[in-house]
């Protein structure tokens, strides 16, 4: 034994060859590869740094370096040219492969994970082809600041021939493909760079304001041998956001917040990535504020509590209050402040903060820590007289419940309102729910923060193909909670190879699919359109049925077991049953079939096409 250290510490006996030989004396797997590793850092560690010195393949120091910065899982789908990283990352028990089917799969595996356990998650996939076909759910991820390592082999075509199969075109870098979806995009070709290259990746996903990295890596350098490198622990690179505010800004967003006559709160993600959802509510209930919320991709205040407002408006507010909140466009805001009202801004976002807006005051500190403060600022400025008095000023805010109409249920097809009723009071009051619904009766979820309250995780990019896979990430992430993907049919054709990964790991996912045959979102943006297509009730491209999918057999065929409802009487029979078979350890599908709404609702129509009946020929 004393011998075989000896020689592996000198560099006489590669990784895999002690660990085998030590397999060959009698030891586990397990206990070789510990040895392996206690042995290594005994020799190159530095305590006063946490950093060590590795030799090895490109590869290995890659692996070794994933490891040094807590990496768990490593979703990927492989290619040839990335070798010599899929070599070392063989015996490694501390991480485990998440296989995908699909590049895009694997990065909203990534996602969800992400979301869900607050930790940055690890990608890698196939060279330049892989690379592009990773593209739309890596736009997800960049509007969602969701701090992904995306890693990619690289076949270098600045080296001998610049035309090269699977390599980027002559001219061209491979990392220009996605660099509008990353922060920072890179390319490196020196083995002994990797850690660096990877370190820094790291460093940029995970600083505020998060989002994406990528890091293409030559095949020869991954495969380079005997090379040495630094290797540095997680907490030498990953910058802390524990930013408090300055006590003036928060004195100053006090005073406002307490002079008001109807101020309003615009809440955004940073608050649930920051775990500030408890301070909000707090603050929003000292002085009776209402909350809006940029609904995507968290739900950072209380669906069901009395003062949530839904989605932004300032219509009769004379100060906005915004926490957190990134990008105000798009769905995330309705219209333009109101004339003459006054805003501050709390955040850590500062391309964010203000935007094409005027603020009266930048705050930027960690929404948590600021909000924390903000409280106590209130409640130092003002008494508990005061308090009462402003609370009763502004006490005409509450918000009805949403509530299921009798007319809705036991209908054939089933209304979506009862599926979305059943589903919150069958599933775990802290159930996950990861939605890529977006025309669902989502409004009977309880979902929050605080105990008996659902968790809600979306993408604001509206890419479709998040859901499958974003839903396995989650249960990865969290796995002692009950995870279930809320998927319209649409939806599910552009993932259903993640079913496959669901069987293969043992992710004990629940699918529960709202399907109304029919892309129902983009036939509400046509309606409303009010054109030639409204008025014949043919809506072209959007009927989903002739023929029909079986979403249930789709699952079955990759290892998924799957039910499909047509009746109200076997819906919630059904959602029980996909419960009782997750909480044993298997995923499980529920395709309900559900009534569609709105303009064009009863219409089928699709251009009836067949290539068969025009052939000349019977081949």
């Amino acid at each position: 034994m004393n011998e075989l250290v000896y020689r592996f510490l000198r560099n006489d006996l590669s990784r895999r060859g002690f660990i085998q030989a030590l397999t060959a004396l009698g030891l586990t797997g397990t206990i070789a590869e510990s040895t392996a590793n206690a042995a290594a850092a005994a020799a190159n560690a530095d305590p006063e740094t946490g950093s060590r010195t590795a030799t090895g393949t490109g590869g290995e120091l890659m692996v070794e370096q994933m490891e040094a910065a807590g990496v768990r899982f490593l979703f990927t789908n492989p290619g040839s040219f990335e070798v010599g990283l899929f070599d070392a990352f063989l015996d490694r028990p501390k991480m485990q492969l998440i296989m995908g089917l699909h590049e895009g799969i694997v990065i909203s595996m990534a996602d969800g994970y992400h979301k869900a356990s607050g930790e940055p998650a690890l990608v890698n996939v196939h060279v330049i082809a892989g690379t592009a076909q990773s593209a739309g759910q890596l736009y997800n991820s960049s509007r969602d600041g969701s701090a992904l390592i995306v890693t990619a082999g690289l076949l270098d075509n600045e080296m001998q021939d610049d035309n090269l199969l699977l390599a980027a075109r002559p001219g061209f870098d491979q990392k220009d493909v996605n660099r509008q979806f990353t922060k920072m995009s890179w390319e490196t070709r020196d083995p002994e760079s990797i850690p660096v290259m990877l370190r820094r990746a790291f460093k940029v996903a995970t600083t505020a304001p998060g989002g994406p990295t990528y890091l293409a890596l030559a095949n020869h350098a991954l495969e380079a041998r005997g090379v040495s490198a630094a290797i540095h622990d997680r907490p030498s690179f990953i910058i802390p956001d524990d930013i408090p505010a300055r006590t003036e800004d928060i004195e100053a967003v006090a005073r406002m917040l307490i002079e008001a006559e109807a101020p309003i709160l615009h809440v955004g993600d940073e608050v649930s990535k920051a775990g500030a959802q408890q301070a909000v509510l707090e603050l929003a209930e000292l002085l009776h504020v209402p909350v809006a919320d940029a609904n995507w991709p968290f739900h950072n205040f209380p669906r069901m509590h009395s003062l949530f407002a839904g989605g932004y408006n300032s219509r009769g507010r004379d100060f906005v209050l915004r926490i957190g909140v990134g990008d105000i466009g798009g769905t995330a805001a309705a219209g333009p402040d109101a004339e003459g009202s006054r805003s501050a801004w709390i955040g850590l976002n500062t391309g964010a903060i203000g935007g094409d807006r005027p603020f009266g005051r930048a705050v930027v500190a960690n929404t948590k820590l600021a909000a924390e403060a903000l409280v106590e600022a209130v409640e130092s400025l003002t008494t508990d007289d005061r308090r009462k008095k402003i609370r009763s000023s502004r006490a005409d805010s509450a918000r009805r419940q949403p509530q299921l109409d009798q007319a809705n249920v036991g209908r054939s097809p089933i209304h979506a309102d009862e599926l979305g009723h059943v589903l919150e009071t069958e599933l775990d009051p802290d159930a996950i729910i990861v939605s890529e619904n977006l025309s669902g009766s989502n409004q009977f979820f309880s979902t929050g923060h605080r105990d008996g309250e659902k968790t809600w995780l979306a993408t604001s990019g509206a890419g479709l193909g998040w859901g499958v896979g974003a839903a396995t990430g989650a249960k990865l992430g969290q796995p002692d909670r009950q995870v279930v993907c809320n998927i319209g049919d649409g939806s599910v054709m552009y993932s259903a190879a993640g079913f496959w990964s669901q069987a293969r790991y043992g992710v004990p996912v629940l699918t529960v699919v709202t399907n109304n045959r029919n892309y129902q979102t983009v036939r509400f943006a046509y309606a409303r359109y009010d054109g030639r297509m409204k008025a014949a009730n043919r809506y072209t491209g959007m009927h989903l049925g002739d023929p029909d999918i079986d979403f249930a057999a789709l699952a079955r065929s990759q290892g998924v077991d799957g039910v499909t409802v047509e009746s109200a009487a076997d819906l919630r029979p059904a959602i029980r049953r996909g419960i009782e078979v997750t909480r044993g350890g298997e995923p499980f599908l529920v395709d309900v079939v559900v009534d569609r709404k709105g303009d064009g609702g009863d219409s089928t129509w699709h251009q009836e096409f067949s290539l068969a009946d025009q052939r000349t020929k019977a081949v």
